[in-house]
């Protein structure tokens, strides 16, 4: 009897075991073939994304910048959102699960931009097809010849972009305006300049200068609308406002944080930072001014604020120049990877990166960035640009930029844009596989920056630079809590210019230069600036839960490749697949 009962309960069991994993099976079917067909027709939809992503079979053509385009985007994220909740993710595998959740959280996000951000309406910035042409010539993935050809198409249908531009815009805010004028001047730029000498290497003058000649046109007329038409009617109000900040706050962070527990941690991390910059300035303040300070006597500044201050004035002296900053960004680089080889700290990739001087279309908004391979890219090509001062600054906020961007400060950058930062975090992403490409297109901006930032500070842990270096991190880190501090205080509490830039200076010891570009950056986007902050408490707190796992007994090399080894989702999938507590 006993027997029989055993064997009805073991083959209960295996039954129910049976159907289980067949209705895992369903499931992950289900959502693979649904992902694949949106990725396959997503890209279509966006050619000049597909460019970017490695997929070139569009790369002849520009995206539909109309508003039928926008209508038939709107339809398209919300068929497909229906279709997903009809799929049953508590029985899908962790991997597909992570990455429908990751699909649901990008569709809303489509939704609510569209519906409720309406950058078309309003930001001209988003007709800037540069990076369109430039992804053409940048990267050597095809014949030079056929890229070339690409070029030709896209080329020809910039006066769609422009008559969609010249539609679609109504009330822009003002800044927004004057920066997509200067990038428009850009556009024109690459097209006469870095273009043409590719078209002359190829021998292609004939078959491009009818479709070089139809954009320059067409953009040159665009420009001249932008500076007689639409920049006197450019009244709009940069600031997002409350309800619609929450929101996309929500889906740039990807996190649980909410907008008030952001400004709570951030305001106490900026006190706990300056206090422990006061120490490591006091600290080399003997090496610096071993007979004293006169400037004391005179200075209004407290005992630490003046000793940062005086330490970070005298760092400043040395500093690169337009000339020779990416030679140096470059030799920093080289001495940034052999620290991390040799201190054991994480895997370094073995592709190669490149040092470059940044685009004159891309500038505007940012010092320098990353530029990596698509995941879908056969050739992996990926720079570190930097942009030099523009042409038109005063010999002062040149000087001022220099100031900021010293050579201690020019490591640190180094370290965040590259190694064992961004670079080094997406070389391991990329190794990343799984049945969608999901996550591979739609990586979390606040891991992949919390990354950089914890990068910064994992080196000056282990003593890169010397306590010079670290003086820099500290201050990064102070500049990545204020960023987060004045983004949502600009863009929901009405902070003014001064206010912002006071703040920056006083608070955070940045040269005039620096808090005017944030000032010009914060109001050209919203909420980015957040996930700087929130990316960077999210992968110590990853790191706290590891160390507290192991009873304090860690491997770095082993726990930060782990850690990068699911692609580069959102800090709380990467803590769901490490297994830790929060």
């Amino acid at each position: 009897m006993f027997s029989k009962m055993l064997i009805f309960v073991l083959a209960s069991l295996f039954l129910a075991q049976t159907l289980t994993v067949h209705a895992q099976k369903n499931a992950d079917r289900q959502f693979e073939t649904l992902a694949n067909k949106y990725i396959a027709e997503l890209l279509k939809m966006n050619p000049e994304w597909a460019t970017t992503l490695g997929e070139h079979a569009y790369d002849n053509r520009l995206g539909d910048y109309t508003l039928e385009g926008v209508k038939k985007e709107r339809a398209f994220n919300e068929n497909y959102l229906t279709e997903l909740k009809k799929i049953s993710f508590d029985k899908l595998s962790q991997v597909n699960n992570v990455d429908a959740r990751i699909m649901q959280h990008n569709l809303e996000s489509n939704l609510f931009s569209i519906n409720e951000l309406r950058a078309y309406e309003w930001n001209p910035m988003n007709y800037n097809v540069g990076g369109a042409l430039n992804d053409l010539i940048s990267r050597d993935f095809a014949p030079l010849k056929d890229r070339l050809m690409s070029a030709k198409g896209r080329l020809e249908q910039i006066p769609n972009v422009v008559a969609a531009a010249k539609n679609n815009l109504k009330n822009p805010p003002r800044i927004h305006t004057q920066t997509a004028i200067a990038q428009n001047k850009g556009v024109i730029a690459l097209i006469n300049g870095d273009l043409q000498m590719f078209i002359d290497r190829a021998g292609m003058k004939a078959e491009l200068a009818p479709a070089q000649a139809v954009a320059v046109a067409a953009l040159t007329d665009y420009g001249k609308w932008l500076e007689t038409d639409l920049l006197p009617r450019s009244n709009g109000d940069f600031r997002l406002g409350e309800a619609k900040y929450r929101q996309k706050l929500k889906f740039s962070l990807a996190s649980d944080m909410s907008k008030e527990d952001l400004l709570k941690r951030a305001e106490a991390d900026l006190k706990a930072t300056q206090d422990k910059m006061a120490k490591v300035a006091l600290a080399l303040y003997p090496k610096y001014f071993p007979n004293g300070n006169d400037a004391a006597k005179t200075s209004e500044l407290t005992g630490k604020q003046f000793a940062i201050k005086s330490i970070l004035d005298k760092l400043a002296e040395s500093h690169p120049t337009n000339e020779n900053i990416v030679a140096q960004a470059n030799g920093d680089l080289m001495e940034a990877t052999e620290f991390v080889r040799k201190n054991n700290l994480v895997t370094v990739p073995t592709e190669s990166v490149k040092v470059i001087e940044m685009p004159e279309f891309a500038r505007g908004s940012a010092v320098a960035y990353f530029d990596s391979a698509g995941p879908f890219e056969k050739k992996n090509e990926t720079f570190f640009t930097i942009s030099p001062t523009p042409a038109d600054w005063t010999e002062q906020r040149k000087a001022s930029f220099f100031k900021e961007y010293n050579d201690y400060m020019l490591q640190d950058l180094t370290i965040h844009e590259a190694m064992p930062g961004h670079y080094l975090q997406i070389m391991h992403s990329n190794k990343f596989k799984a049945p969608t490409p999901i996550r591979a297109l739609f990586s979390s901006g606040s891991f992949v920056e919390g990354w950089a930032v914890y990068a910064e500070q994992l080196m000056a842990e282990k003593g890169y630079g010397g306590a010079e270096v670290e003086m820099q991190q500290l201050k990064m880190k102070l500049r990545v809590i204020i960023n987060a501090i004045i983004d949502q205080k600009i863009h929901t509490a009405g902070m003014t210019e001064k206010e912002a830039v006071d703040f920056m200076m006083n608070e955070g010891f940045q040269e005039e230069g620096e808090a005017a570009g944030k000032w010009k950056r914060a109001q050209l986007s919203s909420t980015q600036l957040s996930t700087y902050y929130v990316g960077s408490v999210e992968v110590n707190d990853i790191r706290k839960a590891y160390e507290a796992k192991n009873k304090g007994k860690v491997d770095l090399k082993k726990m930060h490749d782990e850690m990068l080894s699911f692609g580069s989702p959102a800090a709380k999938y990467v803590k769901e697949m490490m297994n830790l507590d929060y």
